[in-house]
């Protein structure tokens, strides 16, 4: 008996959409999108559920996940159809890992004059404390990074899974800091989301203090959003914990989602807590000192690109 290989046909648009026309009701609809896409540029690139939420507020959006999935697909299809730009909106999980090669000699030194072009100091080498931010939404990891670039602090998510290694690696990191840390961090405000922050806490806390080499270097853990008071200051927009979550039989009230905030109170919030850790002092004075050095640099370097 012969067998016969069975092709299924895509149902689902891949590559471009060339002549995307969305029924009338959907264009209502993407077009409240790149409304708040526009609003919240500065912002780029949001998260669907970013946008799912701003809908819900601004547009009266059904408020399910029904509605939210058909939110992800139709956003989806206006990109694909060039309605809504590629970089507005990221919904990605791919990490890369990979070497750093160049074409030519040419080359290396093009991205030399270019690094020096825009050198800037560690502005926490001379901060009495070290601070990282932490983030349950990989997504939301380039818009926090527009909040702590200038302060020279890293952003990391370890999309909302619980891994060893992350919290491993932080503490080493506290620990080759040789000062005390604060780690500030931000997700949902549900059961999953304490239990990651209270995990990490207790994790980090316990490695930081076997490791260390000094006994003043401790590490100190501060929730930026989402808490019970900053869901009821911001009116945000609530849900039952989920049935399928074991924690939720110790969870009493409602859930909500930190992407439930909008981009500018979320950004507000993470610089306010920076700015109650740093000394704005050093900071400035680093910002100022930077500048000669940048250019020491660049007179360092081959004018023309060869060595």
């Amino acid at each position: 008996m012969k067998t016969r290989l069975v092709v299924k046909t895509h149902t689902r648009p891949r590559g471009y959409i060339d002549d995307y026309h969305p029924q009338a009701k959907t264009l209502v609809l993407l077009n409240q999108a790149v409304a708040v896409l526009t609003e919240y540029r500065t912002y780029w690139p949001l998260t669907v559920r970013q946008i799912f939420y701003r809908l819900v507020g601004a547009y009266a959006y059904e408020k399910s996940e029904r509605a939210y999935k058909g939110l992800c697909a139709h956003l989806s299809n206006a990109r694909r159809g060039g309605m809504i730009q590629f970089r507005a909106i990221r919904d990605d999980g791919v990490s890369v890992w990979g070497p750093t090669h160049y074409a030519n000699p040419d080359a290396f030194w093009a991205e030399q004059r270019e690094r020096a072009a825009n050198y800037e100091r560690d502005k926490q080498e001379h901060q009495p404390r070290y601070i990282e931010v932490w983030c349950e939404s990989a997504g939301m990891q380039p818009q926090l990074a527009r909040v702590t670039d200038r302060f020279s602090i890293n952003v990391y998510s370890s999309s909302g899974f619980d891994s060893l290694t992350a919290k491993y690696d932080l503490a080493q990191r506290i620990c080759d800091a040789g000062k005390s840390a604060v780690v500030l961090h931000l997700g949902d405000f549900d059961p999953s989301g304490e239990s990651i922050f209270t995990s990490l806490t207790e994790d980090v806390r316990a490695f930081v203090q076997k490791d260390r080499i000094d006994a003043r270097i401790d590490v100190e853990f501060r929730r930026v959003a989402l808490t019970a008071e900053q869901v009821e200051r911001y009116n945000l927009p609530t849900a039952p914990p989920k049935a399928s979550d074991s924690r939720s039989t110790r969870w009493a009230g409602e859930t909500c989602q930190l992407e439930a905030l909008a981009p500018d109170q979320i950004a507000g919030l993470l610089e306010e807590a920076i700015l109650d850790i740093i000394d704005v002092a050093i900071l400035l004075k680093d910002e100022d000192e930077e500048v000669g050095e940048r250019q020491r640099i660049a007179y360092l370097l081959p004018a023309g690109g060869a060595a």
